[in-house]
């Protein structure tokens, strides 16, 4: 009870599969006594480009454009976008983020990975010198929900796609990890448009399940091993 959950929620229809799991999600962990916020970004609309929209007022170079320059120092200085700066609290409050998806070519879709690069700027979520164990969102746990058109054997190791493991090097280790948030093992449905009902009634249960007891859990070991053994 009172803790704060974030849900990073990409998909443009409520009434799908993963608009189904969205809703699970928020109702069990609110009936936990959690508080849960869901950034829904297609609803918001949310500009996943990342440009010089982004910051407000003068430009620290305005000769020629960094990105990752002008982010940082306008983040010191206060000075990012009133979208970024709302979304940087939203993650600033949280304990567990979780991001609801489906998988799009072997990656998140683009407007949640936008999400990433506009949000995790430096100075907010890591620093050059303080990164993956060292990053600056320690204390707070990740979780990536999502759904996948493949089956289960196709991203096996032995699979056409490989390990699904591999996917998700990029995502758990590469941005979340990379900015010192924990990775809880993450929640996949495989293939729910070619299931029956029954199993896509099984794989909503499945997940209910799980919320009641993830509090409980324990991060996966954030190495290499994990994604590559």
């Amino acid at each position: 009870p009172g803790k704060k959950v974030l849900i990073v929620y990409a998909h443009q229809e409520p009434k799908s599969f993963n608009g189904s799991l969205l809703k699970i999600a928020v109702e069990e962990l609110t009936k936990q006594g959690c508080s849960v916020t869901v950034s829904d970004l297609y609803a918001m609309q949310f500009e996943p480009r990342a440009t010089r929209n982004d910051i407000a007022g003068p430009l620290h170079n305005s000769e020629e454009f960094n990105y990752g320059v002008e982010t940082w120092e306008a983040y010191k200085r206060g000075g990012l976008s009133k979208d970024l700066v709302e979304e940087q609290k939203k993650v600033q409050e949280a304990d567990l983020l979780i991001f609801q998806f489906p998988l799009f070519w072997f990656s998140m879709p683009a407007i949640l990975k936008g999400w990433m690069d506009r949000v995790l700027v430096q100075g907010f979520a890591y620093d050059l010198s303080k990164s993956y164990d060292g990053g600056l969102l320690q204390d707070k746990l990740s979780l990536f929900s999502l759904t996948t058109g493949g089956t289960k054997e196709m991203y096996s190791k032995g699979g056409i796609s490989g390990d699904i493991r591999y996917v998700l090097w990029p995502m758990q280790h590469g941005i979340m990890h990379f900015c010192g948030v924990r990775v809880l093992e993450p929640h996949i449905c495989y293939a729910p448009e070619n299931v029956s009902a029954e199993k896509r009634k099984e794989m909503l249960t499945a997940w209910t399940q799980r919320l009641k007891t993830l509090w409980k859990e324990e991060p996966i070991n954030c190495s290499p091993e994990w994604y590559f053994k």
